[in-house]
């Protein structure tokens, strides 16, 4: 049985906006008046409040909301201490051949790859077609646009209306960067997060994600990169041009074009 959701405030000068918000994403609204742990009517609550939008897992023992940060913890850490270009997902995309390319990160998520790639000079254009994720991600743009370290990054990244297959027909890029949900198991570091059950939870994997690579292909004008976990299949079953395997997965590059300049 899917997990159930709702849209929450626990300070009213937001009620208004987080009922509209509740509406734009047709999902139920509540005004929390208890801690999490007690508020056990729905398995999550999208709970925005002065400290920003946070996915928020209800009743005891729950682990500390989800909220997407880009000015601390494990973002700022990569941002400083990552590897640079020598990141495999560095490699992936292109960028010991050339710098400051144009990606579309088709499967943006909670935007941790996308911030990577900004960090590294890329600039970013980003999907994500759950509502109530797109909202996650959103707010913390938002935020980061206001932090003097990271608003130059946060300005290479920008959000776009609905998924690959909705935008403008003439819109291409450099690199398609696609990373699709996955029915990990529960031997896989990505199921071990906490953070990201609710991933699984509430959205589990992209039944259609066979048919991003086709999309793909056609809005990318040198190569699509797909992060794959260590044993998943090809996406629709093709085989990449090569591979770049890492500890906890991979990356297949599917080359289009060269990207050697001349």
């Amino acid at each position: 049985m899917p997990s159930s959701i709702a849209v929450a405030t626990n300070e009213s000068s937001f009620a208004n906006e987080v009922k509209a918000l509740s509406q734009q994403l047709q999902l139920p609204y509540v005004f929390l008046k208890k801690e999490l742990k007690f508020a056990t009517e729905y398995d999550y609550l999208l709970l925005k409040n002065t400290q920003g939008v946070a996915m928020a897992k209800t009743g005891k023992g729950a682990p500390k909301p989800v909220l997407v940060d880009f000015t601390s913890g494990a973002a700022d850490h990569r941002r400083r201490f990552g590897g640079g270009k020598g990141q495999d997902i560095a490699k992936a995309v292109g960028l010991n051949k050339r710098n400051h390319l144009s990606v579309l990160d088709a499967t943006a998520g909670l935007g941790r790859d996308a911030f990577v790639l900004a960090c590294l000079g890329c600039e970013v254009s980003l999907c994500e077609r759950v509502g109530f994720v797109r909202q996650m991600l959103e707010d913390g743009l938002y935020r980061a646009s206001m932090h003097a370290e990271v608003a130059d990054i946060a300005a290479k990244m920008r959000l776009q209306v609905g998924d690959i297959a909705e935008m403008d027909e003439e819109a291409t890029f450099d690199v398609v960067y696609l990373d699709p949900m996955y029915p990990h198991t529960e031997k896989s570091s990505a199921a071990a997060k906490k953070e990201m059950a609710f991933f699984r939870d509430l959205i589990g994997k992209d039944d259609d994600a066979d048919r991003l690579l086709a999309e793909a292909k056609q809005r990318a004008e040198y190569r699509v990169v797909v992060k794959r976990p260590k044993g998943a299949p090809y996406l629709n079953g093709e085989e990449p041009t090569y591979q770049l395997d890492g500890k906890s997965g991979r990356f297949d590059v599917y080359v289009l074009k060269s990207l050697d300049l001349p």
